[in-house]
């Protein structure tokens, strides 16, 4: 199984149902990530911040925008 890195997703609408830690490969393979919620995907950018997380730094990932899934 390959290593995986917790990053922090920040902003968007409150009503939003985004966890707050994701899982990436890496910074590099994975800068931008989407993820289904309802019936749109809401995308995240890395930020080139790191957020203070048990001890660690980990990458902080802002909502860029939202699309909705095709009928």
């Amino acid at each position: 199984m390959p290593n995986v890195i917790q990053i922090k997703l920040s902003g968007g609408p409150d009503w939003i149902p985004v966890p707050v830690m994701w899982e990436v490969e890496s910074i590099e393979s994975e800068p931008k990530v989407k993820i289904l919620c309802g019936n749109a995907y809401e995308h995240f950018e890395f930020s080139g911040a790191y957020s203070a997380h048990n001890g660690r730094e980990i990458p902080v990932y802002r909502w860029s925008r939202r699309t909705y899934v095709a009928e």
